[in-house]
């Protein structure tokens, strides 16, 4: 039987445990633009924003945090009706279904808020498995913008702006 993950809104008391894989993920310098040395004051401004913008985290039933997402306006003003979101997975809590827990999550909480569609700028053409799994839940490349991330043992390889309608 398929157990629903448990998502709730990140809190204060939860930035430890986001960062400890948070650090890593982005010293690995894999997936995210984000400097690799990105320090910790830096990275909860950056992954812990005000509203509109939310962050939650998925955790095991003990309340483990495994993964988090924040969602925010992709743009302002005029653009403001479309949605764009980040994601998280501790390395070690992969391939549990976290990612895509917190994508179905981002997903309803975009159309609860009234937004139109949602739109990522930048997903790491070779981080096939994120690929995948935004195109399962119904997500298309829209456009790549060629070597716009070097990758530290693929050199410089695509960012792809994912797009789907809500």
């Amino acid at each position: 039987m398929l157990v629903r993950m448990p998502i709730r809104t990140a809190t204060a008391e939860d930035w430890p445990a986001i960062w400890a894989f948070l650090r890593r993920i982005v010293a690995a310098g894999e997936t995210y633009t984000y400097p690799r040395d990105l320090d910790e004051d830096r990275a909860r401004d950056i992954w812990m924003p005000s509203p509109p913008s939310r962050t939650v985290v998925a955790t095991d039933p003990d309340g483990t945090v495994l993964g988090s997402a924040k969602m925010n306006p992709n743009h302002m003003g005029p653009g403001a009706h479309i949605a764009g979101a980040s994601f998280m997975v501790a390395p070690e809590h992969g391939g549990r279904g976290v990612g895509r827990a917190l994508g179905e999550h981002v997903l309803e909480w975009a159309r609860a808020e009234g937004y139109k569609a949602m739109q990522f700028n930048a997903v790491v053409e070779s981080n096939t498995q994120a690929v995948a799994l935004w195109r399962s839940l119904g997500f298309e490349v829209i456009g790549t913008v060629p070597k716009a991330f070097d990758h530290p043992t693929k050199g410089y390889v695509g960012l792809h702006i994912m797009h789907r309608f809500l």
